[in-house]
């Protein structure tokens, strides 16, 4: 019916089977921004947030989504996650958010790294919007994925 790895031959929803599928070392990387105010943006770099170190929760609330995907996104498989880290970086007018995951197993891991980045970006939004509730979270994507049966992908620039 479908080349959708996730319809079957009738169109109903299944989790893929990847018991066949070799293990191997895979990793991806995610990233978005919260766009916001210059005053929020201020608030957040110089730790003057009321509710306390914006980056500190917002780095725990990722890791902790990532570890949380299959429960969150219906299709996804339990993982057992070899590394999750979240770094953020100032922009103008924002706050850039990226993570990456990793596991060695027979599934990819980009809905976990795109996971912790919308998690992060939503506890900075949380976190900070006593200041600015106007603030937009835009552009999660996936930036690369590696390993697989499809090797390594890049978004290009």
């Amino acid at each position: 019916m479908s080349n959708l790895t996730h319809l079957d031959e009738h169109g109903h929803a299944r989790m893929v089977d990847v018991g066949g599928k070799p293990e191997t070392a895979r990793v991806a990387i995610a990233s978005g921004r919260i766009r916001m105010s210059s005053e929020a943006l201020a608030a957040i770099r110089d730790g003057l947030v009321p509710k306390g170190d914006v980056m500190a929760a917002a780095r725990i609330a990722g890791i902790m989504a990532a570890k949380k995907t299959a429960e969150l996104i219906p299709l996804c498989h339990p993982l057992a996650l070899d590394s999750v880290g979240v770094d953020f970086a100032f922009e103008e007018g924002c706050v850039r958010a990226t993570a990456t995951a990793s596991l060695t197993g027979r599934t990819g891991v980009e809905m976990e790294a795109m996971t912790a980045t919308s998690i992060a970006l939503l506890t900075i939004y949380d976190m900070a919007k006593a200041i600015d509730k106007g603030m937009v979270i835009e552009e999660v994507r996936l930036i690369e994925k590696r390993g697989g049966k499809s090797g390594t992908w890049r978004v290009q620039p």
